[in-house]
């Protein structure tokens, strides 16, 4: 968890405790209103837990404040904008998910791309798209809504073929080595990636597993239209707006791009990886 979004909930539990104390009641009386345990009004004030909006107004009844009930929605509305846990975005399922990446994505012109494990989504083959999301579901819990997530996934890719729009993608060599589903749908992958190479709206680059970095190839991020940083991590994504953080992740995605090979070397290092599948 990022420690930008570990203080914007202390300084929101800070609030809630503030209100709290307004009343009169210590913390014990004050869930006892609410209905709940103790801990939980304790978890809330201290920043260890994330309040829903639900918790928020019954905060605000329970503190007769009902005129906080704006605010505190608008903090918390701050406070999930920068981080959205996986697991809470994927409850409703993978094509609510892969919708609002449809609708953020048609409105860009041009992103950024980096993978270090993973080919891009919008360069996935069903296949590969099925793949994933089924491990996600597996791993986190969530409603395996895959067929409709897959769908909704290839809906994306129709952005990579309009006219204007710019695609600046770079991966780690190392994600084309990883299979995420059975090896004759990984050579089929690589077959769909190296397509897109030579495309008018796609610049693809490869960073190799040899090359001298200044950098660790960490997480994977988007940035679009240089307003907006959209970074994964295993629990949850970053979405980060600030100047700063945009010209941040710019930054190491211009150093990357210095280590990448494109055209016939990406090309290889592609057949590289499809040669190295063992196929039935």
């Amino acid at each position: 968890m990022s420690t930008d979004y570990q203080q914007a909930r202390e300084g929101l539990g800070a609030w809630l405790r503030e209100l709290r104390t307004e009343t009169g009641l210590n913390g014990k009386d004050f869930a006892e209103r609410l209905g709940w345990q103790r801990s939980k009004v304790s978890r809330l004030e201290n920043g260890k837990q994330t309040a829903t909006e639900t918790d928020v107004e019954a905060w605000a009844r329970a503190a007769e404040r009902p005129d906080a009930v704006d605010k505190l929605k608008r903090r918390l509305r701050s406070l999930e904008t920068a981080y959205r846990s996986w697991k809470r975005q994927l409850s409703a399922g993978h094509r609510a998910v892969q919708e609002s990446h449809v609708v953020q994505e048609a409105q860009a012109e041009t992103i950024h791309i980096f993978e270090s494990g993973i080919i891009p989504g919008i360069f996935q083959t069903a296949d590969y798209a099925r793949g994933v999301l089924t491990d996600v579901s597996d791993r986190l819990g969530t409603p395996r809504d895959v067929e409709e997530g897959v769908r909704a996934r290839m809906k994306r890719q129709e952005a990579v073929y309009e006219p204007g729009r710019r695609f600046h993608v770079l991966m780690w060599e190392g994600a084309l080595h990883v299979v995420r589903c059975a090896p004759e749908a990984m050579a089929a992958q690589l077959n769909r990636l190296s397509g897109f190479i030579g495309l008018d709206t796609v610049t693809l680059g490869v960073i190799p597993l040899g090359a001298r970095t200044p950098f660790s190839p960490k997480h994977g991020f988007w940035i679009i239209d240089e307003r907006l940083v959209v970074a994964d991590t295993w629990n949850a994504e970053l979405w980060l707006d600030s100047a700063e953080d945009v010209a941040f992740y710019r930054k190491v995605w211009d150093l990357m791009r210095e280590t990448a090979v494109f055209d016939h070397q990406a090309h290889r290092l592609i057949a590289r990886a499809r040669a190295g599948l063992t196929l039935s």
